[in-house]
């Protein structure tokens, strides 16, 4: 092999490597931005639109006056048992599933609870699980990270109803 070819050759590699670089700064770069445009919506209460948040449809279950939610008292305020899970953000907007006893898988594979329509989601992101009268949410080692509120998840927490868990783009809600 010449070495003018040997040279070329070695450009080209170095050409590659910058490319894959650059690349690999852009996508951290968005991934920041989705990150930092989801934390400003949170500090301003909204859903980026500046508008109300949409309403969530009600549940088929509960339109017809199914049962009240179940109230446990521990000697506190009582406090409503969360009937449903709500994406309030995101491609799924609306959506709702209804909670009972058995956990509920979230993320991007077929086979989860809430198949989630987002990028940034795992195939298994995350599980919400009940126990006791409470509902936990816990990381399964996603890519991107599970929030709850500002905080990242790092073990399983529980989750009231109103808090925002957030995947990606995509936010939900307990709602009772």
């Amino acid at each position: 092999m010449s070495e003018l070819a040997i040279t070329v050759l070695q450009f080209g590699l170095l050409l590659l490597l910058w490319i894959l670089i650059i690349s690999i700064i852009g996508a951290q770069g968005r991934d920041m931005m989705v990150s930092k445009r989801s934390r400003t919506r949170a500090h301003s209460g909204g859903n980026g639109s500046g508008g109300p948040r949409p309403a969530a449809r009600p549940s088929s279950a509960h339109a017809g006056g199914g049962t009240p939610p179940t109230i446990h008292n521990t000697g506190q305020t009582p406090r409503p048992r969360p009937r449903r899970l709500v994406v309030s953000e995101g491609p799924l907007v609306g959506t709702e599933v209804e909670l009972g006893s058995a956990p509920i898988m979230l993320g991007r594979a077929q086979e989860c609870t809430l198949v989630l329509e987002d990028d940034y989601a795992s195939g298994k992101h995350a599980r919400l699980f009940p126990q006791g009268s409470r509902w936990f949410l816990e990381d399964l080692g996603s890519t991107n990270g599970t929030w709850l509120g500002e905080e990242q998840l790092t073990r399983a927490s529980t989750v009231e109803p109103g808090d925002r868990i957030r995947i990606g783009k995509t936010v939900l809600e307990l709602r009772t």
